[in-house]
């Protein structure tokens, strides 16, 4: 068992590597997401995640979390270690991951298992990788509701990001937009949110067949006599 010094500079160690190596299934999009929200402030609801999550942590590993942090100051820098490298992630995903590894690992995670586990799998919730949603959105057709999609994230991420901004734009202007709307969807569903299906629209009733145009010229003249034309 490695003593709490040494974990704590594991840990930074972790951060730094998990800045330039980013192969999770979410691919490029998880990177380029980590790379730009990495330095994000942290809310109050981070903060309260990340205390539920030593709390969990401490219940769990009991001995081995006490063996790591011995003291207040090893305990709260450790803390705020975590709480600026997971900021990345919504409160609600942080505990997500935290139960993950939990129910995986005998041993208490390191930060960049932590990392992994918050990042989730989203092929498991049948979600494609960012870029491959964005091109699929950019070439469906319209209706855009009509299309069979391959997860309603991919629609919604569409609409949020809109649909003309999308098909007007290049894809280096475009694909961030789209990416930020997306990788936040993808995370509300493998935190266990149903997106609701496309609103696609509803076929009229009653199907009408143009008029002839000796029916046309027929109600033409009708209308003038009653006009008085």
């Amino acid at each position: 068992m490695q003593d709490s010094q040494s974990l704590i500079n594991q840990v930074a160690q972790e951060i730094a590597a998990s800045q330039n190596n980013s192969t999770t299934a979410a691919g490029q999009a998880d990177s380029a997401r980590a790379q730009r929200e990495h330095y994000s402030a942290p809310t109050d609801a981070h903060v309260d995640a990340i205390n539920q999550v030593f709390a969990l942590f401490r219940i769990n590993y009991h001995n081995q979390y006490y063996s790591a942090f011995k003291d207040n100051e090893l305990l709260n820098q450790a803390r705020r270690l975590w709480l600026n490298s997971l900021a990345q992630f919504a409160p609600e995903t942080i505990l997500r991951g935290a139960r993950k590894v939990i129910e995986e690992s005998e041993y208490l995670p390191t930060l960049n298992r932590m990392i992994r586990a918050c990042q989730g799998n989203p092929e498991a919730f049948g979600l494609v990788d960012a870029h491959q949603a964005y091109v699929e959105a950019c070439r469906a057709p319209s209706p855009k509701a009509a299309h069979q999609w391959s997860h309603p994230a991919v629609y919604h991420a569409g609409c949020a990001s809109d649909w003309y901004f999308l098909a007007s734009n290049s894809e280096k202007v475009a694909f961030p937009i789209f990416e930020r709307h997306y990788l936040k969807l993808c995370e509300r569903v493998m935190n266990g949110t149903e997106l609701p299906a496309p609103n696609v629209p509803a076929l009229p009733e009653t199907i009408e067949t143009p008029l002839s145009k000796e029916e046309n010229a027929k109600r033409m003249e009708a209308l003038r006599k009653q006009l008085d034309l």
